[in-house]
């Protein structure tokens, strides 16, 4: 049986990557914070347990001051709430942190990593590690599921790629789940039973 490792990244274009949240109001003074809780949600949580096989990197790009990546890891994590006040609360510690450098992921608690760094450097990292990268997009072709060991799939939050993320992203395959928008944790939540039950 072959084990598909699930890899997410989601753009978070109004998430602040250093400051404060606000977490009595994730959809407004934080950035649509809500909409990142809720991916990492659907990417990790079960009604009873933790997706081991599945990790998502967050990217806070809001604000004035360079892009912060906030990965979540399902074979590690432990002490994470699924509810998006506790998720947030954890990325609300994290960015009153000092920034690591690009490409240097930095431990913060279990399962829990932070870095510099923008989605280009997602997707090289990605490459580095042989991972069959895709874009969502409504706009794409169909999914074909296919039994890779790593699979990872692009999303952004409640607005489209910018035109500079197209140009980083172009060379990726485009797939869509429909002809209709679907939110984030839609897309995630129907990607794991497409793989679940292929």
């Amino acid at each position: 049986m072959i084990i598909v490792q699930r890899k997410f990244a989601i753009i978070g274009h109004k998430a602040p990557s250093n400051g404060d949240l606000f977490l009595n109001d994730l959809p407004g003074l934080s950035g649509r914070m809500d909409v990142l809780a809720r991916a990492i949600n659907a990417t990790l949580f079960l009604s009873h347990g933790i997706r081991r096989d599945s990790q998502i990197i967050v990217h806070l790009t809001g604000g004035d001051k360079p892009p912060r990546r906030v990965m979540f890891d399902g074979s590690e994590l432990g002490g994470v709430r699924p509810d998006e006040r506790s998720i947030s609360g954890h990325i609300k510690s994290i960015i009153k942190t000092k920034l690591p450098p690009v490409g240097i992921w930095k431990n913060v608690s279990s399962g829990i990593y932070q870095s510099g760094g923008g989605i280009e450097i997602t997707l090289k990292e990605w490459e580095e590690e042989n991972v069959s990268i895709y874009v969502l997009d409504k706009n794409g072709s169909n999914l074909q599921m296919k039994k890779h060991e790593k699979i990872g799939f692009l999303l952004s939050d409640d607005v489209p790629f910018t035109s500079e993320e197209y140009n980083v992203i172009s060379k990726y395959k485009k797939i869509s789940l429909g002809e209709k928008w679907l939110q984030g944790q839609s897309c995630i939540t129907i990607i794991h039973h497409l793989i679940d039950s292929s």
